[in-house]
């Protein structure tokens, strides 16, 4: 008897261990405001590794770019969306940052994220026509601030002086703008925009676009932009808009091991086609794995080698 005790034993104890070894872990994801891109196409994102993987994750509204990294710095969450350029200001301690944050490692580059001017007033065409202007320029601290504040400062105009700044998150832009509080608002994100979207069902929406001379200029200062057009029939606008765009990126703690994030990264660009979000489409392994300036994720690197490309990791 005591000795088939022992052995039921023994095999309980290879079955609780097989389980551990086989299970994966728990990952909150930050991810935007609830009418950004990020939210919506995080939820999706989340859900899908969920159920198709043995790792968790669980999709949460944040305030962006700055907060998600700050908050993985914090352990509060480990995986988080990321404009490509903040992702930079944080690993070299600059501007949103006082001291280099370095303890994540990208997971993968997903699509483009727009700079959108928007506005109801069909005589603002130019950037330098928001001169005198109410002008939304993101949340305090936000990515969108410092895109506003480069985009503003190319065409010599000083957020300070020349148009009455307000600091609002998409939400409060678009019910701004329908409230005639505001004549225009940045908003940055992988177009079409929800917030952008809503406002479209019920006004005439415009989109301010930016010239070749001026983007080639802004460019030169800050190469982490890109030109980016996004054309009429997103959002019924007149006309194309020729724009430009940072990259969205997830990045994650470094501390996550490295099966969690293998399982999230080839969950999604080996099924994008089942990802039930527009910008699925816009997944492709090539961008994904394009990123430099910051060391890519060891989960990363091994699904990028099982495909043939190698990435930089720390």
């Amino acid at each position: 008897m005591k000795k088939r005790i022992a052995a039921l034993a023994l095999c309980l104890a290879l079955v609780l261990a097989l389980s551990a070894c086989g299970s994966g872990s728990n990952l909150t994801f930050g991810t935007g405001g609830e009418t950004g891109t990020y939210y919506a196409f995080g939820g999706v994102l989340a859900q899908y590794v969920t159920s198709n993987t043995d790792t968790t994750v669980t999709a949460v509204s944040s305030k962006g770019s700055q907060a998600n990294i700050e908050d993985l710095d914090a352990g509060d969450i480990q995986l988080g969306f990321v404009q490509s350029d903040v992702m930079s200001y944080a690993y070299n301690g600059e501007r949103l940052f006082e001291k280099p944050i370095t303890d994540f490692s990208v997971v993968a580059a997903l699509y483009m994220e727009q700079v959108q001017i928007v506005t109801l007033d069909p005589e603002i065409k130019t950037v330098a026509d928001l001169a005198g202007k109410t002008v939304s320029i993101g949340a305090s601290g936000s990515g969108v601030f410092y895109n506003a504040l480069d985009v503003l400062e190319c065409y010599g105009l000083d957020y300070e002086t020349d148009i009455t700044a307000v600091m609002q998150d998409f939400a409060d832009s678009t019910e701004s703008l329908q409230d005639g509080k505001i004549d225009a608002a940045f908003i940055v994100a992988g177009a079409p925009t929800t917030a952008i979207t809503s406002l479209a069902a019920t006004q005439s929406v415009y989109l301010v676009s930016l010239d070749e001379e001026h983007i080639a200029a802004l460019r030169e200062t800050s190469p982490y932009y890109s030109p980016n057009t996004i054309a009429a029939d997103v959002y019924g606008t007149p006309e194309d808009c020729t724009t430009v765009a940072v990259n969205a990126i997830v990045i994650a703690r470094d501390d996550v091991p490295e099966a969690d994030i293998y399982n999230f990264v080839s969950a999604i660009f080996e099924n994008s086609a089942d990802l039930a979000h527009a910008k699925a489409a816009e997944l492709d392994i090539n961008f994904a794995s394009s990123v430099t300036d910051v060391p890519y994720h060891p989960g990363a690197a091994k699904y990028f080698a099982e495909k043939g490309i190698e990435v930089p990791t720390k």
